[in-house]
């Protein structure tokens, strides 16, 4: 992968760092949420910056990939950020959800990571 250089990539609420100052990205597995996605380690910087974006989605920004990548990427990150948030959706409220809309969201969540499991399993 080459790196752009000289690149500004939005970290998200504001915050920039170039592209070829970022050392390090790690994914935030504890308190994760939004405005707490990705933990990003800077050239320079002692300690690392809170990304609200996710690895993924920053990792685009970084490095040259041509434009199908890109796009998976995405769809795989919005995939991702739905499973996040339907974790947080109580059995009640799921109940409610499948029977006013039919949404099952159980389902929808195996779904999802399926797909999840099968696009880094490497199948």
């Amino acid at each position: 992968m080459d790196v752009r250089e000289n690149a500004i990539i939005p970290l998200g609420y504001g915050k920039f760092v170039r592209s070829d100052k970022i050392v390090a990205l790690d994914p935030i597995e504890e308190n994760r949420g939004p405005g707490r996605r990705t933990y990003v380690y800077v050239d320079g910087i002692n300690n690392p910056l809170i990304a609200s974006r996710t690895e993924t989605s920053i990792l685009s920004n970084i490095v040259k990939t041509p434009k199908e990548v890109i796009e998976a990427t995405a769809a795989l990150e919005l995939l991702h950020d739905i499973l996040d948030d339907i974790k947080h959706i109580g059995p009640m409220l799921r109940k409610s959800i499948k029977e006013e809309a039919d949404l099952n969201l159980d389902k929808i969540e195996m779904k999802i990571k399926e797909i999840h499991n099968h696009d880094f399993d490497g199948d």
